[in-house]
């Protein structure tokens, strides 16, 4: 997929483990890893803005866009 997710980027800045901000974010770890790998087939706005929100930052910081491989089409 060519949305690459960087949570563990962000969360690495801010030394937070996944679980704190699960617990600020107000989702279940489960559901944040399944964000944060990868495997989320939809993100809500609510949810997004509240991961900027506690980790200070923008979307963008967050979600990023990589061409697939033309090889592999």
């Amino acid at each position: 997929m060519p949305i690459i997710v960087d949570i563990d980027v962000m969360l690495a800045r801010r030394k937070m483990s996944v679980g704190d901000l699960a617990d600020q974010v107000g989702i279940t770890p489960a559901n944040l890893a399944v964000l944060k790998n990868g495997r989320a087939k939809a993100v809500r706005f609510a949810t997004l803005a509240a991961l900027c929100e506690v980790l200070k930052c923008q979307p963008g910081d967050l979600l990023r866009w990589e061409a697939e491989d033309a090889a592999g089409e």
